[in-house]
């Protein structure tokens, strides 16, 4: 049977998944009576709110006595893993653009991605039947990106389903040639297959190898653990032993199963074919994402499939419950979540005015308001999140690395003599000023797309955001691309509402890491009538530390209440106090009962009030309100 296996890829809100649910209906594979809402395949509630693709989705479809596997991929930067996973399973991808509007920073990531990943892109243009659409304009800035001509793109309207149909057909038509793989498990030409193979290996020794691309997982309650799967070489059916070469796991297939768009039963998956393996392991640690799937006698085959490469989320933030007494529902709210979320790693935390919770890692700003969504959604889980953070490397001194034995660090070399890298995700585990040679931050390269009037705003924020221009160049004569290497840091906090608010909202943007770069770097410790607030710490550029160190004091005098003893709000870097506020001391009048008494009885009752207070600010402890935790984080 003739296989087709292709995924969309598209700015976010651009029309790619009713395109998608146009494709479901125009296929037969799924009814329109039977579609519950709009966004078919986006099945979380979160999605059909906020009209976003999040996870990858891949649906089985026949036309024209031609199989098509297509996966549904997410349109926002913070979710750019999924779409390199899907366009590891593919041969083919559809590019949409909305006419109405224009070719945006993630539409150029994606094709960017696209293309390193050596596939053919078909452009479709959407949209087309709304006023202010403007094909022309649209399809100019696309055949400058793709070097297509213009008969090459295809104008639709998935909302009004014209000329759908024409984008299945040229999927069809364009028959492009499957990813095979050499003994190596590296991707060649089909054409060159029998040569690169040697000649102790027979083609039928070959056939009778099975390897496979795990693209992805989920945690299903009654399965355990489905594995989705994309099939280079034979076959895989019921009961078949298979190997995992990475985690080295062993399993028996349970069942073989292919998404259409629910879980439909299927005897095998052939080569080519994608489709889900029900392994009944209990744990998505055995079964890692971009792992390779072995079987056969001959271990000369036994290669991982290199393919994509595992993402480092360098953005991570504290969860704690507002109660403390809510900690084990959290703790079973968080796990079940991992199971269905790959990308997100957890570690247990301890902080002296939060409690108990735990140290999340995040692909970006968006996955974090979503896991935070999905914690109350499906969990009933109110939390307090923390500023976000990034990782950082740290160079020891050669002659302190025994003292700091306890970091699990790999051996470099400094102004030769032998130096300890570091890498720390939590600004608590910096090693105390003097005993450290260099702090590095992670850098990425962003890409701004900007009208041209305001070209200058843009600029403006890059100064005042550590930034160091790369290039920029012209889409159009009305629209302009910078590229600047800027600082993860930066963008973790209010960046984005900063660049639509500059951009009028006409800005886009997209970014991806890029290396870990020296710098100025310190750390700014919160501290509360002497006491120091971890879950506040954190690591700011020197040139920075006041401006943010002053925001925070005054937050927190806002915030937290008034004790019978005056509190000391402090933010410092080391010894030194760089901002400081006071909060007064609760005045009690233990004179209103001395009606008629002379001064000297009067004067005696208040000193003996004075030594009270010291007393108290001596012993006494600052109450912190959970509350004031979240009044702090939101944005002014």
């Amino acid at each position: 049977m003739n296989i087709r296996n292709f995924c969309i890829i598209a700015h976010i809100d651009h029309g790619k998944s009713t395109l998608a649910d146009r494709m479901l209906e125009i296929t037969g594979t799924i009814a329109k009576r039977d579609m519950k809402h709009a966004q078919t395949l986006d099945s979380m509630d979160i999605e059909q709110e906020r009209w976003i693709t999040i996870k990858l989705t891949p649906v089985r479809m026949n036309w024209k006595w031609v199989q098509l596997n297509l996966i549904d991929t997410p349109g926002h930067v913070d979710f750019q893993y999924e779409v390199s996973r899907s366009l590891a399973s593919v041969e083919w991808a559809i590019l949409v653009v909305d006419a109405t509007q224009w070719i945006e920073a993630q539409t150029l990531s994606n094709v960017y991605l696209a293309l390193e990943n050596d596939l053919e892109i078909i452009p479709v243009l959407n949209k087309i039947d709304l006023p202010s659409a403007d094909p022309e304009r649209v399809g100019n800035e696309i055949i400058s990106l793709l070097g297509c001509k213009r008969e090459d793109i295809i104008k639709v309207s998935a909302k009004t389903w014209e000329n759908v149909e024409s984008v299945l057909d040229a999927v069809i038509a364009k028959f492009p040639l499957p990813k095979k793989l050499d003994k190596d498990s590296n991707f060649i030409d089909s054409k060159k297959r029998e040569i690169i193979l040697t000649d102790s290996v027979s083609s039928t020794e070959w056939h009778k190898v099975t390897k496979a691309l795990i693209f992805d997982s989920q945690y299903d309650p009654y399965k355990w653990v489905v594995i989705y799967v994309k099939l280079f070489s034979w076959s895989i059916k019921k009961w078949d032993k298979l190997e995992f070469l990475n985690t080295w796991a062993k399993i028996e297939v349970g069942e073989v199963w292919y998404f259409a768009p629910k879980y439909n039963p299927a005897e095998c998956i052939n080569e080519w074919e994608i489709g889900y393996i029900i392994s009944w392991l209990k744990s998505l640690s055995d079964a890692k994402v971009g792992d390779t799937i072995f079987a056969g006698n001959d271990i000369s085959f036994k290669h991982p499939i290199k393919w994509f490469k595992q993402i480092t989320p360098f953005i991570f933030a504290w969860i704690y419950p507002v109660d403390n007494d809510e900690y084990i529902k959290l703790k079973d709210a968080v796990e079940k979540l991992q199971l269905n979320d790959s990308s997100l790693r957890t570690e247990n935390e301890v902080s002296p005015a939060l409690w108990y919770g735990f140290r999340c890692w995040f692909l970006g700003l968006l996955h974090l308001d979503i896991v935070k969504e999905r914690l109350w959604r499906e969990f009933e889980m109110d939390v307090i999140i923390t500023s976000p953070q990034v990782t950082y490397k740290v160079l020891l001194a050669w002659d302190k690395v025994e003292e700091y034995r306890r970091f699990k660090s790999e051996l470099t070399t400094f102004q030769d003599r032998p130096a300890t890298q570091i890498t720390i995700s939590n600004p608590e585990d910096l090693p105390k000023p003097g005993t450290y040679i260099q702090i590095d931050e992670p850098i990425a390269k962003l890409e701004m797309i900007t009208p041209i009037e305001f070209t200058g705003n843009m600029m403006q924020l890059a100064q005042d955001r550590r930034w160091i221009f790369v290039n920029q160049h012209y889409l159009d004569s009305t629209r302009v691309v910078l590229v600047y290497e800027i600082p993860i840091a930066e963008i973790v906090g209010d960046f984005y509402d900063d660049l639509k608010s500059l951009s009028s909202g006409y800005a886009s943007m997209s970014y991806e890491f890029l290396k870990y770069k020296t710098d100025d770097l310190v750390k700014v410790d919160i501290l509360v009538a002497g006491e120091r607030l971890e879950a506040l710490s954190m690591m700011v550029h020197r040139g920075r530390s006041r401006t943010i160190g002053a925001n925070i004091c005054r937050k927190l005098k806002d915030n937290i209440p008034k004790a019978q003893f005056s509190i000391a709000i402090q933010a410092a870097i080391g010894a030194q106090v760089i901002a400081r506020e006071d909060i007064s001391a609760l005045r009690k009048d233990v004179t209103a009962k001395l009606y008629g008494w002379d001064v000297s009885r009067k004067r005696k009752v208040l000193d003996k009030q004075k030594e009270w207070k010291k007393k108290m600010k001596q012993f006494g402890r600052v109450s912190i309100p959970s509350e004031t935790f979240v009044n702090i984080l939101k944005k002014d």
